[in-house]
């Protein structure tokens, strides 16, 4: 304290002086950095960033990868789980775990499916621009693969691999698992109307990704998506009714959501009107809450449903019949609710943010809500400029299509360091992000062959990760903006790959400045 009550009277002609300077050279310096941009800040990510990030986005999905690891990327993993399915004749070993852990979840595994099936039909070109498309159609298809294998006939489709009681008592690399790793089934006597209509979408949206490359595989697809739909829709029920023991780690809240989609995904897939009446009819009028907004996650597909079906009112809306005309438009009002919801700006702006603006409404797995509706939000504003839809109305007030790419953007770069911690929430992207990732195999060095038991000391290690979970996008802040970085933190520190299949999509759309999607029907 001693400095500053030092006597003032003799300081203040030149503190005056001092300070009028301070202020022309810092109205200058502020000039020059509105100018030239700021060498450190995040703010104005630019495109080689996007490109960058979803570049290594696209790296997580390696290091997910279960079975015979064919020209494998990523030099800490290997060949793992190749039995997965022999005790039912079936070959399993494909798919991608789900997270840390070494469970195969059908439910959340689909849903990655189908969303990285969208960002490719979508934005393709732009991935297709910085080398990424090849990758994505890779990993798509390591997890269709083994989809079309876990439905072996028309009403059975297997939803779960491992247990994930003993896969949670252990702490290993995949490649030494040695647990049993028993198999989930739902059927007609124990249906799973919302994971079979789940799958029936990922299905149906990947038969539009290969239809151009491989038609014969894209056409499997497509017969097994009307198969599991019909399952879905026949034989109603959900399947944490069925498998209980998944309402601890996916537990569905209801499979309405899971219908629409599904049958959303159909007709874009099929052209055949009678899953566009299913979805405008009776059916929409059950399930799809029209007028409210939701936030689209792996569990509530309801939000991904109005965008992509407003999609149709953008670009078809002449060609289809008006007997869907009041559905689509009910579709399409409730995407304009939650977009308005999202701008910060709107009169009816969600309160459901931090501070600095990232939507934030769960503290488990935290940025999933905000990449997903940074996603949705970029996918409306590109479909408005591509349709010279200039404006979005939100109660009074009225938006653009680039007030939606701003918010868009707000997120993913508060994703990328533009946040209270300047840090990046994606393992690998700038020069300060997570070190301690929840992950088994990101943990373990490879040379280690831990058994079950032993290997908990590396959950327990005050060491960072001796492998990099290059790509991962962790779990993310709490609502005060804080992060611990910590193994033991899977509420904040653990990615999963349902959340890099929505990061790839946001970052595939921001990737260049160009705003048009593609057409894919």
């Amino acid at each position: 304290m001693a400095e500053k009550s030092r006597s003032r009277g003799s300081c203040c002609g030149w503190f005056l002086a001092f300070l009028l300077l301070a202020i022309v050279v810092g109205a200058g310096v502020y000039m020059l950095v509105k100018k030239f941009g700021h060498h450190h800040h995040h703010k104005n990510a630019k495109d080689e960033d996007y490109a960058s990030a979803l570049k290594l986005s696209m790296q997580f999905f390696d290091i997910q990868k279960s079975g015979r690891l064919v020209d494998n990327k990523i030099s800490w993993r290997g060949n793992s789980a190749l039995k997965d399915g022999s005790q039912a004749k079936l070959d399993l070993s494909k798919g991608m775990y789900d997270a840390g852990d070494h469970m195969k979840f059908g439910f959340p595994m689909a849903f990655t499916a189908t969303v990285l099936s969208w960002a490719i039909l979508e934005y393709g070109n732009n991935m297709d621009k910085v080398g990424q498309l090849q990758p994505a159609k890779e990993s798509l298809k390591w997890i269709t693969d083994y989809l079309i294998n876990a439905h072996p006939s028309e009403n059975v489709l297997y939803v779960q691999v491992g247990d994930p009681d003993a896969d949670h008592s252990c702490w290993e690399r995949p490649e030494d698992m040695t647990e049993a790793r028993p198999l989930t089934q739902v059927n007609t006597s124990s249906p799973g109307t919302d994971v079979a209509a789940e799958t029936a979408a990922a299905m149906a949206s990947a038969s539009l990704v290969f239809k151009k490359t491989d038609s014969t595989y894209s056409s499997t697809l497509l017969k097994h998506a009307k198969e599991l739909f019909n399952f879905a829709e026949k034989y109603r029920g959900s399947y944490s009714k069925s498998v209980p023991e998944v309402q601890t780690y996916y537990n569905s809240t209801g499979y309405g959501d899971e219908l629409l989609w599904a049958a959303s995904w159909l007709y874009h897939a099929t052209n055949d009107d009678s899953y566009l009446q299913y979805v405008t009819g009776q059916k929409g009028e059950d399930y799809a809450q029209w007028g409210t907004p939701t936030w689209f996650s792996w569990d509530n597909k309801l939000a991904g449903t109005q965008v992509l079906l407003s999609r149709l009112s953008f670009f078809k809306a002449n060609d289809i019949s008006d007997s869907h005309g009041s559905g689509l438009q009910s579709y399409r009002k409730t995407a304009e609710a939650v977009m308005c919801g999202l701008l910060p700006d709107s009169p009816t702006a969600t309160k459901s943010r931090t501070d600095k603006g990232l939507i934030w409404v769960s503290e488990w797995n935290s940025l999933q809500q905000p990449v997903a509706s940074a996603f949705l939000a970029t996918l409306y504003s590109d479909y408005m400029i591509t349709s010279k839809t200039h404006k979005l109305n939100c109660d009074s007030d009225s938006f653009t299509p680039e007030d939606l790419r701003d918010f868009a953007k707000s997120q993913a770069n508060y994703v990328l360091g533009d946040n209270p911690m300047h840090m990046s929430y994606l393992v690998g992207y700038g020069d300060k992000f997570p070190q301690f990732v929840h992950h088994r195999g990101a943990s373990i060095p490879a040379a280690e062959k831990p058994s079950c038991k032993d290997g908990f000391k590396w959950l327990e290690s005050s060491d960072p990760n001796p492998n990099e979970a290059t790509g991962a996008l962790v779990g993310g802040p709490f609502l005060n903006e804080t992060f611990i970085d910590s193994r033991n933190n899977s509420m904040q520190a653990e990615p999963s790959a349902y959340n890099t299949a929505l990061a790839v999509g946001l970052f595939s759309s921001l990737v260049t400045t160009s705003s048009a999607v593609q057409s894919f029907t």
